[in-house]
Parts: structure tokens; C-alpha cells; sequence
């Protein structure tokens, strides 16, 4: 029965992962990401405290530093940080009330515009003060404020930014949002955060969903579903902050290049339409209390994957401001939520 249902799972996310993820070329990296996750998944169940997602990150991460992944491994690596998180995003619906879920993302979104507001006026005010350059700065900022890697490649165009600028704000994300997975959980239980509390404030304060989804369930299950939700509602954002960054540069006279359609996160609306399924009833409680699980071990294994693409050698490469400017601007986040939130709810 358990095939059955991960066979339907597979089919139901084809959307999401489209047929390009099923590639021959992709099969080795993916393989790799699957084994390591399950030996994660494992020691996890031995060490709650700590939990399998970070267990995957920490393996992805110290395998990426000691050993080069070859060629007919990183495609399928980098697929699967992606492409697999979204599938658990989806399967995570299947566990929700949709009525949870627009209550949720109702009460978070001031908190989520707040932490964007912060975002970008840490990274405009001290980037300039570092001279960092705008293009840089900007793809820290929305990084930061909205959901790490995506936002950047989704604003990248409208600032015409160059590969060099990308790469540089990608790897500085990358190398928070991990700092986050270990850290946020850690310090929850040291101020003896709610659940409610927690999840609202790695889901509003942490840059990446796969973080904020890790630090949710390794905190709890209730966190991890209030974390997922307001994570997404910011996720959304992204959407009118690029168009006014397209705006902005368009009328200082540079180029800007951007569509909505690609900047839109859609596996958003597979998540949506699966809290609706269940919502309604339609599918047995068995099947749905399996995707969630299901959705649970692909986290793990997107946080192995995204520990592959954090090469601290590489980082230090770009130089320590952009390091610094992101540090600042995720701690300023970080503690602007945290007041806001009240700490304690």
C-alpha cells in the first residue's frame, strides 16, 4: 500500500517537478541525495532534538567541503534542492485546513511586511556605508527578506544584475540560511517560545522555505505547520517586490527585465489545493497522514542537497562584506520578528 501511495504522490507533484527532474542525467545526483537522506532520516529518529533535516544539512555540508561532487552529480544535486522541496511543500497541504491556512497567513502578513521593510533599509543603509555595490546589496536584501535563492534569481533580471552579482548573493543566503536551521531551534527552546511563537517567527525571520520548514518540525509538528504557512504567505511577496524594483530601476533609466509569470512561486498553489482536498475530506486519512510523513523525509533530503551548495571556500572568495552585510541584515530580521512577535505568544 505504501508504494501505492508514494506512486501517487510522484504523480500528483509531476506538475511541480515536471518530467526534466526524471532525467538520466539527474539520476545519479538524485540517488546520492536519497541515500544520504535516509541514513539522515535514521539518526534524526535517534536524536529528535536535533532532527533528521539538520542532520541532512550538516551531512550535505561536510561531504561538499571535503569532496568535489563530480560532474555527473551536481545536476541531480541541484535539482533535488529545489524541485523536492516543493514536492514536500505540496505534500505538506494534505495535512492542513484550508481555513488554518488563510487565518494563518491573514495574521502574519504585517509581521512579513515589517521584516521586509527591514530587510531592505539594513541592507540599502549599511551597503552603502560598506560600499558594496546596489546590484549586490539589493540581491542580499531580497534574499533575506523573502525566500533566499529563488527571490534572488527571480529579481536578478529586473536589476540586470551579472552572474558574478548572483552568485555571490546566492552563496551569502546560502550560508544563513543553514547558520538558521541549527540556531533557531536552539534558541526557541532557550526562551521557551510557544509553538505559535516559533513557527510564526521562523516562518516570518528565516530566508529559505527549506530552513524554515527544517527549524518548524525539528522544534514540533505544530510549529512546523504555522512555520510552513506564514513561510509561503511571504513567500507571495515576491511578486510585487520585484515589479517595484523593475519600476525603481526603469526610472533611474536602467535596464530592467522581469516577468510575473516566472518571478510567481507556483507550488504555492499546489499547496493550496491540497489543504483544499483535505479540507474537504476526499481522500482516506491514511493516505494523507502518509504524505505529510512522505513530505517530512523530502525535507530531509532538499536540506542534504542544499548542504552540497554551501562551499564555504567558495563563499570567502566573494570577499567578507557581503558576508557581513548578510549576517547583519538575517540578525536584524531575526530580532525585529522576534520583538514583534512578543517572544513568548
Amino acid at each position: 500500500m505504501n508504494i501505492l501511495y508514494i506512486a501517487l504522490a510522484l504523480i500528483i507533484t509531476l506538475p511541480i517537478t515536471t518530467l526534466a527532474f526524471y532525467k538520466k542525467e539527474n539520476w545519479r545526483g538524485i540517488l546520492l541525495c536519497l541515500a544520504l537522506a535516509v541514513l539522515a532520516w535514521f539518526i534524526g529518529q535517534s536524536l529528535p532534538m536535533v532532527g533528521g533535516p539538520i542532520i541532512g544539512i550538516l551531512t550535505g555540508l561536510i561531504i561538499t567541503n571535503i569532496w568535489k561532487a563530480q560532474d555527473t552529480f551536481t545536476k541531480g544535486i541541484k535539482i533535488s534542492s529545489k524541485r523536492v522541496l516543493q514536492m514536500a511543500i505540496v505534500l505538506f497541504g494534505f495535512q492542513m485546513n484550508l481555513s488554518t491556512v488563510f487565518a494563518m497567513g491573514r495574521d502574519s502578513i504585517l509581521l512579513i511586511i515589517a521584516v521586509i521593510i527591514t530587510a531592505f533599509l539594513v541592507v540599502y543603509f549599511l551597503g552603502t556605508l560598506m560600499k558594496i555595490p546596489y546590484n549586490e546589496k539589493m540581491l542580499i536584501g531580497v534574499g533575506t527578506a523573502i525566500c533566499g535563492g529563488s527571490a534572488i534569481a527571480a529579481t536578478a533580471p529586473a536589476l540586470d544584475a551579472s552572474d558574478k552579482e548572483v552568485v555571490r548573493a546566492i552563496s551569502t543566503i546560502f550560508l544563513f540560511n543553514v547558520v538558521a536551521a541549527f540556531l533557531f531551534p536552539v534558541l526557541g527552546r532557550a526562551f521557551g517560545m510557544s509553538d505559535l511563537a516559533f513557527g510564526m517567527w521562523a516562518g516570518a525571520a528565516i530566508n529559505d522555505t527549506s530552513s524554515v520548514v527544517a527549524a518548524g518540525y525539528v522544534y514540533s509538528d505544530a510549529a512546523g505547520d504555522i512555520a510552513t504557512i506564514v513561510k509561503l504567505t511571504r513567500t507571495i511577496f515576491i511578486i510585487p517586490v520585484v515589479l517595484l524594483i523593475a519600476f525603481l530601476r526603469a526610472r533611474s533609466g536602467g535596464k530592467a527585465d522581469v516577468s510575473v509569470m516566472g518571478s510567481f512561486p507556483w507550488f504555492v498553489l499546489g499547496f493550496l489545493l491540497a489543504s483544499i482536498i483535505n479540507t474537504l475530506g476526499i481522500l482516506p486519512a491514511e493516505m494523507t497522514m502518509f504524505w505529510g510523513r512522505m513530505g517530512r523525509f523530502l525535507i530531509v533530503m532538499a536540506m542534504v542537497a542544499i548542504g552540497f551548495g554551501c562551499n564555504i571556500k567558495e563563499l570567502l572568495k566573494g570577499g567578507k562584506k557581503p558576508i557581513l552585510l548578510g549576517g547583519l541584515c538575517s540578525l536584524s530580521v531575526g530580532i525585529v520578528a522576534f520583538i514583534l512577535i512578543g517572544g513568548d505568544v
